[in-house]
């Protein structure tokens, strides 16, 4: 049974009547604890701030909470070395139907979750994927958020479940490369590293925006722009990042099977650098 605080006190229960329950209405970040430091907490402020805005919620101090994460940690339990948190806004309590005011005063709740770390034959040979059946709707008005609607990525997840994969690849109607159920990817093409562009669906994660951020203080460049199905499929190399892993490498999706990690080593490298301690190999 998962334990929830808000406000330093634990969540006995959730009104039926709140929003996020009844319709999705709401964000939410998932943030690697390390060593009891909430890593790319800045990131995930940055993100849950543009959400807010774009959705009429009222953004809740960032202070205050750090302060209610802190109290969370400190109560949950958990062995906080190596954990997960989760925070959710909610637009809260309202009166049946759709529409509410806005802004709204954000409701929030911040949960603490064990977490266990990749084998390091993950980061090393990699991971097996899959193309999703599953596709993103084009267009949407929460592009590159992370709302509380997910049913897309449930579905897609689902078939890597069946499947027994790592991960799942989803395209949008167009066959273009979008993202993972829970990650986002990058390729790598004659030397070149890509990202696909998320302006008209996908999730922008923090782990992809601090890759981009540290390698374009470097000499590794990253060029974020419409990504082919086929172009995927012929690539020279394929990583995914998330904000609880950091970097993979990709070693099967389907029938295709990259043997070669060398630039993907590369980024590693520079990212192990930069906070995140998995990549170090």
């Amino acid at each position: 049974m998962s334990l929830w605080f808000r406000d330093g006190e634990p969540v006995r229960d959730v009104s039926i009547d709140d929003r996020a329950f009844q319709y999705g209405d709401g964000l939410f970040e998932t943030v690697a604890l390390r060593d009891r430091h909430a890593r790319l907490w800045d990131y995930h402020m940055d993100r849950l701030e543009g959400g807010c805005g774009r959705l009429g919620i009222a953004m809740p101090d960032r202070d205050s909470l750090r302060v209610s994460l802190n109290e969370a940690v400190a109560a949950s339990g958990e062995d906080t070395a190596y954990a997960t948190a989760k925070i959710i806004v909610s637009s809260g309590i309202s009166r049946r139907g759709y529409g509410r005011a806005r802004p709204v005063d954000a409701h929030t709740f911040v949960g603490i979750f064990a977490a266990k770390p990749m084998t390091a034959e993950s980061y090393r040979d990699g991971v097996e994927t899959m193309l999703c059946n599953t596709r993103l709707a084009l267009y949407s008005v929460s592009a590159g958020l992370k709302t509380l609607n997910r049913l897309e990525q449930v579905l897609a997840r689902c078939e890597c479940e069946q499947e027994g994969t790592f991960e799942g690849f989803t395209l949008d109607a167009d066959d273009r490369l979008i993202c993972g159920t829970m990650s986002n990817v990058f390729i790598v093409a004659n030397n070149c590293i890509v990202t696909p562009t998320l302006d008209r669906c996908g999730v922008e994660g923090v782990m992809r925006r601090h890759t981009i951020e540290t390698l374009r203080r470097s000499d590794l460049l990253v060029d974020i722009r419409d990504v082919g199905l086929d172009e995927f499929q012929q690539s020279d190399e394929v990583f995914l990042t998330n904000s609880q892993f950091g970097i993979l490498p990709v070693r099967r999706c389907g029938e295709k099977v990259w043997q070669s990690h060398t630039v993907t080593r590369e980024v590693m490298a520079r990212m192990a650098d930069n906070e995140i301690a998995e990549c170090a190999l």
